[in-house]
């Protein structure tokens, strides 16, 4: 829909953002053989990997399918193990394409930037794409080709060498970077027709399916505030014996050493029967505890 449309997009403008202030305040090629490549490649696939992680982990349905352990399709038969395979499947595609907004996005553009590229394999590139080869070994060639991407160690007359070099790893890296935005943008519009081809819904009612999704989500987490709040209300009533917020409280209860120590502390979910938990130590005190006690009196006036 065009929410996802809006937050990839969003998603891709933070991404280069980020990329261009990482590299302005925090690259600087070693320009040393062996480092070169190591350091490049960290640069370009490092960023790439967390970003990938991030958007898996702040993709909700990843939690989703991570903790859905029963199964909602009944007794287990051929067909239905067939559906839930199906299922997954969609649903970590749909996942991964939008954990992958982030990660693809850095990769393109620093390419397109070519530094990161420049850098990791300058000291790779063969003596003939240039004329000004100097006639030394091979070690000492590839010592002199990682010094390429920094320009102040380089020797006045390897100067037009080095810009050789340079305009062609840039080219390689910015080709690259395109071809990347290619494949992707080729992936998605071709996954989106599969998509639709597959689906058994129309156009239309597929619209409003996507619309009643969406409405349902919002009203569930509105009635899940609303549900968690007047739960909480109640044991924390019993607790202290008024309701916060309410405007003429005739008297409060005064929590005893005892239940103050019962409800302090790190709280862990805890398994009460088969199909409740205690969620936290308040909540627990609540439900085993009789709320007896010191009451004290509010003078209203």
């Amino acid at each position: 829909g065009k929410e996802v449309i809006i937050a990839n997009a969003i998603i891709a403008i933070l991404t280069i953002g980020g990329q261009q202030l990482f590299s302005f305040f925090t690259f600087s090629c070693p320009c040393h053989v062996g480092q070169n490549l190591i350091y490049g490649l960290a640069f370009l696939g490092v960023p790439a990997l967390i970003l990938l992680i991030v958007g898996y982990a702040l993709n909700n349905q990843t939690w989703r399918l991570v903790m859905g352990k029963r199964s909602h399709f009944g007794k287990v038969t051929p067909s239905n193990r067939l559906l839930k395979c199906k299922l997954v499947c969609f649903v970590l595609c749909s996942i991964t394409g939008r954990a992958l907004v982030a990660p693809v996005t850095w990769l393109a553009v620093t390419l397109i930037n070519g530094s990161y590229y420049i850098c990791a394999v300058s000291e790779y590139v063969p003596g003939y794409y240039y004329g000004a080869a100097p006639n030394v070994t091979a070690s000492e060639r590839s010592r002199i080709l990682a010094t390429f991407p920094c320009s102040q160690l380089v020797p006045p007359e390897l100067t037009r060498a080095r810009d050789e070099v340079i305009l062609l790893l840039r080219y390689q890296s910015q080709v690259a970077g395109w071809l990347l935005i290619a494949v992707v943008v080729i992936t998605v519009f071709l996954s989106y027709c599969l998509a639709s081809c597959f689906s058994p819904l129309s156009f239309l009612h597929f619209r409003y399916w996507s619309s009643y999704v969406h409405n349902e989500q919002e009203l569930f987490d509105e009635a899940t505030e609303q549900h968690s709040r007047l739960y909480a209300m109640q044991h924390v009533k019993k607790f202290f014996g008024f309701v916060p917020g309410s405007e003429n409280v005739k008297e409060i209860r005064i929590p005893s050493l005892r239940e103050w120590q019962a409800i302090s502390g790190l709280a862990f979910l805890k398994r009460v029967d088969e199909e409740h938990y205690d969620y936290s130590l308040l909540h627990d005190w609540a439900l085993k505890e009789r709320a007896n006690g010191k009451y004290l009196r509010i003078d209203a006036d």
